[in-house]
This record gives structure tokens, C-alpha cells and sequence, in this order.
């Protein structure tokens, strides 16, 4: 039985990096595990189905709330 011939490449860095990445299974690229995929659906799935639920009142008492946390609670430094 033969052995498969390894990848030609320029230098050694190269060849070497390619047989880490073989042996690893690792690329430069992030993996789209399932659950990654699934947790975005259901984010994007989530947001909708709350603001459908709550009513027009509630929604502007969290909107002004969240306001409220972002602006109103700092104080301005003097130089």
C-alpha cells in the first residue's frame, strides 16, 4: 500500500502548519456548531414574540427605564 504524498508547499512554516492543521482538524475558520446556529434562531425568534406580547404601556415603561440607565445615571467629569 502506498502513502498518500503530502501537499507540495513553498517552505517548511507552511508544511508544517498544514500537517498541525490535518492532525487538529483546526482551521482559521470559527465552527458552526449547532447549537451556535440554533441560539441565533432562537434570539431572533425571541426578541419578536416579546415585544408582540407585551402591550404598548408596558413596552414604553422599559423603554424609558433603559433610558433612563443609559443617560440619566451619569455625571458629567469636569477637565
Amino acid at each position: 500500500m502506498k502513502k498518500p504524498k503530502p501537499p507540495k508547499h513553498a517552505d517548511f512554516s507552511q508544511l508544517a502548519r498544514a500537517v498541525v492543521e490535518a492532525a487538529t482538524n483546526e482551521t482559521d475558520d470559527p465552527p458552526e456548531s449547532a447549537a451556535i446556529v440554533r441560539g441565533r434562531i432562537g434570539g431572533l425568534k425571541g426578541g419578536n414574540a416579546r415585544a408582540q406580547s407585551l402591550s404598548k404601556a408596558r413596552r414604553s415603561e422599559i423603554a424609558k427605564k433603559a433610558a433612563a440607565a443609559r443617560w440619566g445615571g451619569r455625571k458629567k467629569r469636569r477637565p
